[in-house]
């Protein structure tokens, strides 16, 4: 019998006062039952608009079908025509905004949690099938790409499906880009992520890590001498940006990639933690994305007694995810919205002693279409923190650009590409951050299969 209800199945949670004070993972995922029960609330729409708002195109229709079954292992199959990394999305898409969004039972209810449902099934098939997919024969071409994020990865596995020998240059120790030192573990287990890699290698995906590209080789080289036909740069945007106030300088200040790096990729919560990171006791966070709630929710965790989020527009246009923040709120972070930093105060020994802030108005819509923030006259007021952290926005890394001969970019540092992925260099294609600039995972995965699709396209071709 389907299920009617108009509302989905709630996700288990940590409870907030105990999960703010640890990094294990939040949510605690659906059981057997409670996802068949929620599989069940699908209507299998036959114009399936659901789809439309996945960037990778999974048949979610027919996943869910399989999940209302109980065939766990079928559904998982289904997802992973379409999509890598199925248990990284399912927790860190904006479902809301996308395959959620077009859900019909959302018309006069809540639509189905279909990423609640992926995480399942994609945990499920980790927990209970030890097989690892076996590579297919090679077709003789070779394919560079340059970053193990999303679209680097996503890119190299669906080439390593087709048969291609794909190459994964990753500029840290670690495999996984933005996943592993960008989303804390309370959000994304990195041995989630490392069992997603482990899959892509059992494809034939071979990732070479500590290789800066620009630096230990070049694009060029890669090309020339090294044999690759086609390249695609998936290097992210992971260069952050500042707001140029007085007093970033002072110690006690961090970007959001800084402070989040040292945490999620160098464990610096751990006791035993070799990476230094200041335990602040009263933390603002200047943003209102999703790695500024990563940032809040992380100093929580470090043990400050107050974080603050502060940013300049209201509760309505906060971009990051309703369920994040949600969870600050719970969890006990204090958002100042309609405020603006304008000075960060110097404390004693060139510590952070204070911000200066002043309260903002909503004018006229922008360029973006939101509301223009306008200082409200005579509301200054000091904000007593002693850590900073800058969460508002990043730019790709200009390293590649300055190594590569004929490589068109956009002012702000972004690579141009059409939309294939093509960039203006013949054979070099590039997605994801370092062409759009910070976005989602999943519009990152899309960016890497295009590509993918593209560079088949002309090898095949060739």
């Amino acid at each position: 019998m389907p299920n009617m209800s108009l509302k989905k199945n709630e996700m288990p949670h940590q409870a907030p006062e105990v999960r703010a004070r640890n990094f294990k993972e939040v949510a605690l995922g659906y059981t057997a039952e409670q996802a068949i029960d929620e599989a069940k609330r699908c209507l299998n729409c036959k114009n399936r608009p659901c789809v439309s708002g996945c960037p990778v195109n999974i048949a979610i229709p027919e996943f869910i079908a399989l999940v209302a079954e109980g065939d766990f292992e079928g559904a998982y199959n289904v997802i992973t025509r379409q999509s890598s990394l199925p248990a990284v999305c399912g927790r860190v898409c904006p479902q809301e905004t996308q395959c959620e969004s077009k859900c019909v039972r959302g018309i006069k209810g809540e639509p189905v949690a279909i990423g609640r449902l992926e995480r399942f099934v994609a945990d499920w098939h980790n927990a209970n099938c030890n097989t690892l997919p076996v590579a297919p024969e090679s077709n003789g071409h070779k394919v560079a790409v340059i970053g193990s994020g999303p679209s680097g990865l996503a890119c190299a596995g669906d080439l390593a499906k087709k048969g291609y020998s794909v190459t994964v240059f990753e500029a840290l120790h670690v495999a996984g880009g933005v996943l592993v030192y960008g989303i804390p573990e309370f959000r994304l287990p990195k041995a989630i992520v490392a069992k997603e890699i482990e899959t892509l290698k059992a494809l034939g995906v071979e990732i070479k890590t500590n290789y800066v590209v620009g630096k230990t080789v070049s694009i060029d080289e890669l090309m020339k001498e090294e044999g690759f036909e086609a390249v695609f740069i998936g290097s992210g945007a992971g260069l952050p940006r500042f707001m140029g106030i007085e007093g970033e300088n002072l110690k006690g200040v961090y970007s959001a990639n800084e402070f989040l790096t040292r945490i999620n990729l160098m464990k610096a919560y751990k006791e035993d933690s070799k990476t230094p990171i200041f335990r602040a006791k009263r933390v603002a966070v200047c943003g209102g994305g999703n790695v500024a709630m990563d940032a809040a929710r992380s100093a929580l965790r470090l043990g400050a007694d107050e974080v603050y989020i502060v940013y300049r527009r209201g509760e309505s246009e906060l971009p990051a995810r309703a369920e994040e923040v949600e969870h600050a709120k719970e969890e006990g972070v204090i958002f100042k919205l309609l405020t603006n930093p304008t000075k960060i105060l110097k404390g004693e020994n060139g510590m952070v002693g204070g911000m200066e802030c002043v309260e903002m108005t909503l004018g006229e819509p922008d360029a973006s279409g939101r509301r223009r923030p306008v200082v409200k006259e005579g509301s200054e007021f000091v904000l007593d923190v002693d850590c900073v952290i800058m969460a508002i926005g990043t730019s790709p890394n200009p390293l590649i650009k300055s190594t590569t001969d004929g490589l068109d970019t956009e002012k702000w540092g972004g690579i141009i590409a059409d939309e294939t992925g093509l960039t203006s260099r013949e054979g070099v294609y590039a997605g994801g951050d370092a062409v759009t600039g910070a976005a989602t995972v999943i519009l990152a995965m899309g960016a890497g299969k295009t590509a993918a699709s593209a560079i088949d396209e002309q090898l095949k071709n060739k």
